[in-house]
């Protein structure tokens, strides 16, 4: 049994076989999973689990050197966006915004999507796995 960090065998597997620059997706219950990706299905109900919360777990084990956002969360959803930019604040993570519709195309690259119980819009990130050792 594991002592620690994230105790869903399906997160857990998905990141032990990333390697450097492989991207994992953190998204809301509505975005649209290509059919051809891992769906890691965690909803139970509108808002739980939270986006935040699955991310911030996630984010504790994974190391991350970039996320991917659509450009529409900084009118649309402010909070969340603020909640992510406090989560990462002060390191090195390069932040790259695309078009909502961008960001669901890039998801075609992915390993796997984590399904969230989310409900507000534009919580979706893509993160890239960065490098362990120098």
């Amino acid at each position: 049994m594991k002592k620690a960090g994230i105790l869903n065998s399906d997160i857990s597997r998905v990141l032990s076989y990333m390697g450097h620059t492989d991207w994992i997706c953190v998204g809301d219950c509505g975005l649209p999973i290509p059919d051809e990706v891992e769906r890691i299905d965690l909803a139970l109900k509108f808002g739980v689990p939270t986006f935040m919360d699955t991310l911030k777990v996630v984010a504790e084990d994974m190391k991350i050197e970039k996320i991917i956002l659509a450009e529409e969360i900084k009118e649309q959803n402010p909070k969340v966006l603020g909640e992510i930019e406090e989560l990462f604040k002060g390191s090195n993570i390069e932040v790259e915004y695309v078009s909502h519709v961008e960001l669901k195309e890039k998801t075609k690259n992915c390993k796997a999507v984590i399904r969230t119980g989310e409900t507000t819009p534009y919580a979706n990130v893509i993160l890239q796995s960065g490098c362990i050792f120098a």
